[in-house]
Parts: C-alpha cells; structure tokens; sequence
C-alpha cells in the first residue's frame, strides 16, 4: 500500500538513522531506499540551508512532538526540487520516543508558482514606485506654480480658476497615493505618527477643499462640528484627512441632488483621551445591500457600471478601512439604494496642551528667512518653482544640476543648508552626499542636508539614514513645510551664533 502512495513515507530512529523507506524515494530524491537504509538524514541534506538544518536537529534532541518544514533538494542528477519535510515521533509500549515517522513530499511546482508570483510582485511595485516618481516630478511644479500665484496679487476673478487648478492637482495627487498606499498596505509599510493638530483648523481646511465642488454640482454642504471637542488634539492627522477626504469624495461624486452633511461630534472626553465620531451623510444614489460590504474591497464599486459613470479606481473606500484599521477603528456604512448614504466611524485621540498648535498656518508673504541654501536638483521646472519661493522669501541659494556641479560650488562657498535630489545625472544625491560627508573641513562635512525627492518616504527612509542626511522632504512638497523647514535651521543658525 505504502509503496503506491505518491511521496515518500519513512520511518527513523532517536539518531536521524533511516530505518525503512518506500519506493517513492527514489522518485523524489533519486536515491533509492535500499541505498538509504540505516545512513543518517545528514548525509542527505544538500541545499537545505542551516537554520532549517539546526531546526531539525533541535527536533531529534530536544524530542518536540512534530516538525514541518520546506526545503531545496538536489538530485544526483543535479535536478532541484523542493521538498516539504514533516515529522512526528514514536513511542514504545512504555511511552519513551523511539523514532520518528515521517513524509516528504514534491510541492515543486507550488514553489516555483510562488516564487514566480513574488518575482511579478516585485516588479510590479518597482514599475509603481518608478511611475509615481514619474509623474510626481510635474506634478510638484503644477502644485508649487498654483501655491505661488495664491501667494501673489491675483485679480478676484482668477480667484476661482487658481483654486481648481489647484484643487485639481491635489486630486490627481491623492489618486497616486492610493494607488502607493495599496502596497503599503499589502507590505505592511504604513506607520501612525502622532503630532498635535488643531481639528477645528483641520475641519475648516477640509469645508474650503469641497466648497467649490457644491457650489459647481448646486448641493447643498453642511459642516457640523461640536465645540465642546478640545481645541488641541494629538493624533496622525494628515490620515484622519485623507480618510475625511475620501469619504466626502465620495458624497460628492455619488450626490446629484439634496446635499451632504459633514459631522464631528464629542462621544465622550477625560483627561487623557476623546472619542470623537466622523459622519458623512449624503443624498446620493445609495449602495445596494448586496454590495454593501464588497465596496469596502480593493477595485470594486458599488456597480458594474460605476467606473464609467462617476469615474474613480474603486480604491477610497479600501484606502479609508485600511488607514482606520490601523488606528484600531473601522468604518461602518448605513445605506438604501437610491435614497443615500451614511459613512461614519468612532476615534479616540489623545489629549494635548500645546498651545501653539492653535495658530492657523498661513505662510507669511514677506517675512525673510535669513539663510544660505544649496540646492542640488536637475529638472529646471522644479527648479523654477523653488527659485520663485526663495525669492519671495528672500532666501539666498544657489542651485546645481547635478550632484558634481553642487560639489564644484560647494568648495568654493559656504551654506547653512543643502537640499539634495537623489536622482541626478553624473552623480546621484547619496554619492554627492558621501563625499561631502568625508570631507575633512568639519563646518562642511556636518552641514544639514535633506533629502529632495519623488519617491515615498518609505522607499528612501533608510538608506537616507545610512548616508548621513538630516531628513526628508517630499516631492511635491508642501509649501508650509518647505517654509517651515527653512524658518528650523534659520533659527538654529541664529542660536548658533
């Protein structure tokens, strides 16, 4: 019976000796039975790599109940397969082991299918973070113009069109990054941060964002915020925007007629914690019960059709479950199809006593930032971008196309700050930023430096560590932290003298 078994069945004893094989063996591993009775398992073990190998011998000596595990076998022939091992032990009549029991069995082909499955993963997340990075790069100058001719004097009637063009931009922006956010997700990459915020600032910042699209659809927009919740709060909130967003998003695209409304209300607050519920209600066309918990899944809406009506990937509701689930909530949905919907969630947040945290942050048009920046970056519309905001700033920098051009400049001059591209011709941001870091004059080899990418943090975080930069600044990058991180070392300058 054993013998017409596919795989191989043995039986050993406490030492790893083989004491009977089936005839499957030969067939797996090449090696016939007879030739493998009473020779030790380690004489077998070619291509199985040591810490598999030191789990099995724990196995023999310690005398644990089973043991499973995958590994790559090669036979006489030089052929490879992969093997799963699994073993158990046996007991005398009085209880003591005596040997094991065991299979090996050929998942080759479910092996090389996985491996091939990672390999087309891999590639898939290089071509996404290569494309992002493709089209962040325009679409940083797109966000900085629009920011800089708000900054400026406008006439009251561009009003309107400055605002869509950068409403527009920040949209095609937030549809990158969730598309990012989906291997994010499925990597485990995406972490919390916990800063102070001011939700009011926030909320208020959120109305503006969708003021325009209720105006343009004749909808009527109603924000509710309960003014017994704490002015300061502590919580991750560029993710609470991002979920809002999706969600009102959503409201907007769905509502023909009637409106939407916003809520934020207190459940309940102690000195350490509130719980505060979010609620987006709206008028729209509604999520038949069927299909309730299906839109809460990647790519998938609320019809067949739904794609080609209203446009959209089918990825903000996924996107929103996911970054609530991380912050141990999760959103629930009350809905009748063709009367409208609920979207809410509960989240608790804690307490904060930073007072600053309440100053709205507007960039001021005139005050200068008394610093010496060197800017290292080869694509002359984002260059353009950053000259612009220096000026108005009056900052004094000077700005390299390549990382030997900065070099070349920076042995000549002195700079309170470098902001480093990390994809440059000739010589890339982090061997630029090596060699400055060797360099022996210790005013220039310590000099901050920050990184200027396209590439998601998560993407460059380490290896920007391991080559000794100060920190990170995202492409596009927000004028408010650009302004900020510039106002930093201006005052650490200052200190310093």
């Amino acid at each position: 019976m054993v013998d017409t078994i596919e795989g191989v069945i043995f039986k050993t004893d406490m030492d790893g000796n083989f004491k009977y094989l089936n005839k499957g063996c030969l067939e797996l591993t090449g090696i016939s039975a007879e030739d493998a009775l009473n020779k030790n398992y380690l004489d077998f073990l070619i291509g199985i790599n040591n810490s598999e190998n030191k789990r099995l011998q724990t196995f023999f000596s310690d005398y644990h109940e089973d043991f499973v595990t995958l590994f790559k076998f090669f036979k006489p022939t030089g052929e490879k397969v992969w093997i799963q091992l699994r073993l158990v032990l046996t007991y005398d009549d009085d209880g003591l082991a005596n040997g094991t029991i065991g299979t090996m069995t050929d998942v080759t082909q479910l092996k090389e299918t996985e491996i091939k499955l990672n390999l087309a993963n891999k590639t898939k997340d290089e071509f996404l973070s290569t494309m992002s990075h493709e089209i962040r790069t325009p679409l940083n100058a797109v966000i900085g113009m629009s920011d800089i001719l708000l900054m400026e004097n406008f006439l009251p009637e561009q009003l309107e069109n400055l605002q869509v063009l950068k409403y527009s931009s920040e949209h095609l922006l937030a549809l990158i990054n969730d598309l990012l956010n989906l291997n994010k997700f499925k990597s485990n990459e995406v972490k919390l941060a916990e800063d102070d915020f001011n939700l009011s600032e926030l909320i208020q910042n959120i109305q503006l964002h969708f003021k325009h699209t209720a105006v343009n659809k004749s909808l009527s927009f109603e924000t509710i915020l309960d003014s017994c919740i704490p002015a300061v709060l502590k919580g991750d909130s560029l993710k609470l925007s991002q979920v809002l967003k999706n969600l009102l998003s959503n409201a907007f695209k769905f509502t023909h007629k009637g409106g939407i409304v916003f809520k934020v209300e207190l459940l309940s607050s102690d000195l350490d914690v509130t719980i505060i519920r979010f609620s987006v209600k709206d008028s729209g066309i509604g999520v038949s019960y069927n299909k309730q918990k299906d839109i809460f899944k990647s790519f998938v809406q609320a019809s067949d059709n739904t794609s080609q009506l209203y446009g959209g990937s089918g990825l903000g509701l996924y996107i929103c479950k996911e970054l609530l689930s991380i912050q141990s909530t999760s959103l629930q949905l009350e809905s009748v199809e063709g009367e409208g919907s609920k979207f809410w969630f509960d989240i608790s947040l804690k307490n904060s006593d930073n007072e600053s945290a309440l100053k709205q942050n507007h960039i001021s048009k005139t005050n200068p930032i008394a610093l010496k920046v060197l800017v290292a970056e080869d694509n002359q519309i984002n260059a353009l971008v950053l000259k612009k905001l220096f000026n108005k700033w009056e900052v004094t920098y000077e700005i390299a196309k390549n990382g030997q051009e900065l070099l070349d400049i920076y042995d000549q001059k002195d700079f309170d700050l470098i902001l480093m591209d990390l994809q440059m011709p000739i010589l890339n941001g982090y061997d630029t930023t090596r060699f400055i870091r060797k360099m022996n004059d210790k005013s220039k080899s310590t000099v901050p430096i920050i990184a200027l990418t396209a590439f998601s943090q998560s993407e460059v975080k380490e290896k920007t560590k391991r080559y000794k930069m100060n920190g990170y600044l995202s492409k596009p990058f927000n004028v408010n932290e650009l302004h900020e991180l510039l106002s930093f070392y201006s005052v650490r300058k200052q200190e310093a003298v």
